[in-house]
């Protein structure tokens, strides 16, 4: 967009300390902060009096071990803590035969991917989102979601059904026209995602197989995100046009959250209609949902934008101003729109008339344009999510394997997070301004 106003982000987490790989200290703190009882209970219950070669918690701790120490693979995970004492020591292993194999770590993954435990460890994330919701008083309030691809290979024993499966994905880059003009393929699956526009952190996820389109899981994770925050907390959402749809516009009206999201173009040689509610018959709206006025009085009618003055919220109605009267210049049609009128026409459009075109911040404002443009900041959890912490290496196989590997990854994720915003600090820079005092004791107090 041209003159775009960029999101200026003031974020909490000083995302850029995560460019090392995290020492003991780091590692030590992550995991005291997981609230994974459960989940190590109930693994450990339903392994029973089977064998118990390397405990539970051993094989959890390396399997967030993988993405905390960014390694591509989980044999470099465990080739490392092979010749890492420390690092051992911190994960309850005494000696190096104590470390598992890559079969025990392949095994172990696959009962993780099972719907009972991925489900755990969603929950886990949760909690998580919810603790800090509670500590950083405006996290959630502007959000944004997107999906990204996953590469994925299936298994070579894998039975067909037995967990969600890859897929082809397509997606499809267009032009203001609706034509495509680039076009992105791949098998494996899509990670949707819902973030905090300003401080960068995913406040809900779902996998889904590549082929699913963006508005079905929407609504549940618009719903996930809600349960982790305090309540009314979201505000705004910011989506591509992916989701410009009525259904979507409804479901975040009866939420009271204000969509940002593009236009999806579907008039066909029509760029204009008439708004019949306004009465004067030269007042009319394009696809975007701008309202336009015509000044019909001079010999080539000419098409003016109306000044937006405000949401009434009450009235379900969005109000706009003859722009001559609004901006002060003069207009050859005032006295026929603005005759008695000392303030000037003025409009009142009906969402109810069309959500998708008339939402509560219409897109033709720089508020619109404001909030929008934050919706980038997917793209930076996106690139963290997949290169720092290795979601979209390609290196898993298996439905069950790849879809444990993304729900720890998303922990890796939240519970980085959480050690960045329990960290006071003075730095240079906006960052370093930042007090994270009442944040950390917060947390603190959760833990």
């Amino acid at each position: 967009m041209c003159g775009m106003i960029l999101y200026e982000t003031d974020s909490l987490f000083a995302w850029d300390r995560l460019e090392d790989s995290p020492n003991l200290k780091v590692i030590r703190d992550f995991f005291e902060k997981l609230p994974d009882g459960r989940l190590l209970d109930s693994l450990a219950t339903r392994r029973g009096r089977g064998r118990d070669d390397y405990p539970v918690r051993v094989l959890w701790f390396c399997a967030l071990l993988q993405p905390l120490l960014r390694h591509p693979t989980m044999k470099l995970t465990l080739e490392e803590l092979g010749r890492n004492k420390d690092l051992r020591t911190l994960g309850g292993m005494d000696t190096a035969e104590d470390v598992p194999s890559s079969w025990n770590m392949s095994r172990f993954l696959a009962v993780l991917g099972r719907d009972e435990n991925r489900i755990m460890i969603s929950r886990i994330f949760d909690s998580m989102v919810s603790r800090l919701g509670n500590a950083v008083p405006d996290l959630g309030r502007h959000v944004a979601g997107d999906s990204t691809h996953l590469s994925s290979r299936k298994g070579r024993s894998e039975a067909a059904g037995k967990h969600m499966q890859p897929d082809g994905g397509r997606k499809e880059y267009t032009d203001d026209g609706g034509r495509c003009v680039k076009a992105f393929e791949w098998f494996g699956y899509k990670l949707h995602i819902i973030c905090d526009t300003r401080h960068e952190v995913a406040l809900a996820y779902d996998v889904t197989p590549a082929s699913t389109h963006d508005s079905q899981p929407l609504p549940g994770l618009v719903s996930s995100a809600e349960a982790n925050l305090p309540p009314s907390r979201i505000q705004t959402l910011a989506y591509d046009k992916a989701v410009d749809d009525a259904a979507t516009h409804g479901m975040l009206a009866a939420k009271n959250i204000k969509p940002l999201i593009e236009t999806r173009s579907m008039w066909k040689g029509d760029p204009e209609r008439v708004l019949e509610d306004a009465g004067i018959g030269n007042i009319v709206y394009d696809e975007a949902g701008t309202i336009s006025c015509y000044d019909m009085v001079s010999e080539i009618p000419i098409r003016h934008e109306m000044a937006y003055i405000g949401h009434e919220a009450k009235r379900g109605t969005l109000k706009y101003r003859c722009p001559a009267r609004h901006r002060g210049w003069a207009c050859p049609c005032d006295g026929r729109c603005n005759q008695d009128r000392g303030y000037g026409l003025t409009v009142r459009v009906k969402q109810s008339l069309d959500l998708r075109r008339f939402p509560p911040i219409p897109r033709a404002t720089k508020t619109f344009e404001r909030l929008y443009s934050g919706s980038s900041a997917n793209e930076r959890v996106n690139a963290r999510l997949k290169i720092f912490w290795g979601a979209d290496d390609g290196n898993v196989a298996g439905g069950a394997n790849f879809l444990a590997s993304v729900g720890i990854v998303m922990i890796v994720h939240i519970g980085l997070a959480t050690l960045l915003a329990s960290s006071p600090r003075r730095r240079t820079g906006t960052l370093g301004m930042v007090r994270l005092d009442g944040v950390a004791k917060a947390l603190s107090e959760a833990d």
